[in-house]
């Protein structure tokens, strides 16, 4: 993670920030990188407890990690949408795809960050304005890759059911669940 500081300017009038992530190490280190950015943080390492934390205090802006241990980063970001509706919210994911990156958007996430992701990163992330357009990748996506996110969505629209995705594909189980189980192509 960089330690380049953007300029000190505090992120608004309420720049309560909660981070949640099960890696306590990186939950740390952003934490300290957001203070030095203007941002009050409150860190929390499971979704029961930032749930707990949102109920209490509804942040101004908060960073999710996608996977928890007791659940899904979803929750978290539903649950701060429906108690702060103009809240700021960015998801974190080491298992990024298109179907969680639209869910996460639906349920009032403003950007979704793969990890690793850097304090700069978050913080541009967090403090773009709306209007801003997002560059165009200097790598598109491979025709693999394309294939496997296809794949990735429809496994998560049947509900993460490897029989109904593999019929829905035309594929046989056993093929999808070795696809299912290897990395996501570059």
């Amino acid at each position: 993670m960089t330690e380049e500081l953007q300029p000190a300017s505090p992120p608004g009038d309420d720049p309560s920030l909660l981070i949640v992530d099960d890696d306590r190490a990186f939950l740390q280190r952003l934490a300290r990188a957001m203070e030095k950015r203007g941002f009050a943080t409150e860190t929390a390492a499971s979704v029961s407890e930032a749930i707990a934390k949102v109920e209490s205090a509804p942040p101004a802006f908060a960073v999710v990690d996608m996977r928890l241990e007791d659940g899904n980063g979803l929750d978290v970001i539903e649950h701060i949408r429906n108690r702060r509706p103009e809240s700021r919210a960015v998801i974190l994911t080491g298992y990024g795809n298109i179907a969680t990156a639209v869910t996460a958007v639906k349920l009032g996430a403003i950007d979704y960050l793969s990890k690793p992701a850097d304090a700069d990163d978050v913080y541009a992330a967090l403090t773009q304005t709306t209007k801003e357009k997002a560059e165009p990748p200097e790598n598109p996506m491979s025709a693999d890759r394309v294939r496997w996110e296809h794949i990735q969505r429809i496994y998560e629209l049947c509900d993460r059911n490897v029989s109904e995705t593999a019929r829905r594909l035309n594929m046989h189980r056993r093929t999808l669940q070795r696809i299912l189980a290897k990395r996501a192509p570059r």
